[in-house]
């Protein structure tokens, strides 16, 4: 199969889909990898380490579309809509529910969109969502602190505090992957870490393999206000797979937070957990709504680049794999829990949490397989 890794352009997105290592296996299957030339410059993936792995740099994002395999890291933007094309399979991050406009998009397109976040696992886990939440739950409490600096515009607030001064108090909503990668490192650096889940298990969990280090408290409405109030740095960190983010934080919780707080909003690749979050990038990474921070880039595990496309690559690989050697019918069949990242299928929604989220028609996988 003929697989194309374009540069991605969303802005100050500098990962790759396909690394060299990738690259390499694929070819050694028989497969044809077209690479955009400097699609990895950036993290020290040279041109010239494509084409020692066995692929092929071409001069324009037009050729690595014509591709049979997309493989990308994050969504396409408006301008790639109409390198989109009919049967045209495309893997990569896609998170539709609160961007109805791609979807849109890819509907029109009749291609074949399969969407990292909704693979799933025996477990019951996102596997290929995992590693970018965990890179994204380590970051959370760094980029907390750096913002609760006073020349960034927070509190004023050491995370970790020092001898007869308190730590910062830290909130994290959900316990999942992202909410436990960040309750490890706040915990690690001092702060006081409070963690809520409606998921008892996995807050015992949490509280099992941190000795007692953090608190955990069940998620209700009652809990969630109290906590966010009180909290100088939140972390949203839900995630119901495929939907839209639920606003657990209202405008009038914010008005009755500390001014300075700061709100490192994970879920916004979903919408944001918090009523007043909105998508921002790296380049201008925070806001301020009645006097709280607000930092809700969408792509923060893009900040570190080369640690996030080589954890990407060890998940994705397999899939990338499967798609390539048996085509995506086969594959999507064989696997059910590649079916489940199935969005987009020739001009129908084929996600349930997806369709639900943009009010659209749902039509199931396995009846376009």
């Amino acid at each position: 199969m003929h697989i194309g890794v374009p540069r991605e352009i969303k802005v100050q997105e500098y990962r790759v889909g396909l690394t060299p290592s990738s690259v390499r296996d694929l070819a050694a299957r028989g497969h044809r990898v077209s690479v955009e030339s400097g699609a990895g410059a950036a993290i020290d993936f040279s041109d010239d380490a494509y084409r020692a792995a066995g692929a092929q740099v071409v001069a324009t994002a037009a050729e690595v579309w014509a591709a049979e395999l997309i493989v990308k890291v994050k969504e396409p933007q408006p301008v790639e809509y109409a390198l989109l094309r009919p049967g045209q399979i495309l893997f990569t991050y896609l998170h539709l529910a609160p961007d109805p406009r791609q979807a849109t998009a890819l509907l029109q397109s009749g291609c074949i969109a399969i969407a990292y976040e909704t693979v799933t696992d025996t477990h019951g886990g996102l596997p290929l969502l995992a590693p970018m939440s965990a890179v994204a739950g380590r970051m959370a409490p760094q980029v907390g602190a750096y913002h609760l600096m006073k020349p960034q515009g927070g509190r004023g607030v050491l995370l970790c505090g020092v001898p007869g001064v308190a730590p910062a108090r830290m909130v994290v909503l959900g316990s999942g992957v992202v909410g436990s990668h960040a309750a490890h490192v706040a915990a690690g650096l001092g702060a006081d870490v409070t963690v809520l889940d409606r998921n008892v298990e996995r807050l015992d969990l949490l509280d099992r393999e941190l000795s007692g280090r953090v608190k955990t408290i069940i998620a209700n409405a009652a809990t969630v206000e109290q906590c966010v109030v009180e909290a100088d740095l939140l972390i949203g960190a839900v995630l119901v797979p495929g939907a839209a983010a639920p606003k657990l934080v209202s405008r009038a919780m914010l008005r009755s937070m500390k001014r300075g707080a700061v709100i490192v909003d994970v879920a916004i690749d979903q919408g944001g957990c918090c009523e007043t979050s909105r998508p921002t990038t790296h380049a201008d990474p925070v806001f301020v709504v009645d006097g709280v921070v607000h930092y809700c880039v969408a792509n923060i595990p893009g900040a570190v680049p080369r640690t996030s496309a080589l954890a990407l690559n060890n998940a994705t690989l397999p899939f990338v794999a499967a798609l390539a050697d048996k085509g995506w019918r086969r594959a999507l069949a064989d696997d059910p829990h590649l079916r489940r990242g199935l969005n987009v299928c020739a001009g129908h929604l084929t996600h349930g949490a997806v369709a639900a989220a943009l009010g659209q028609p749902l039509v199931a996988a396995e009846d376009l397989l």
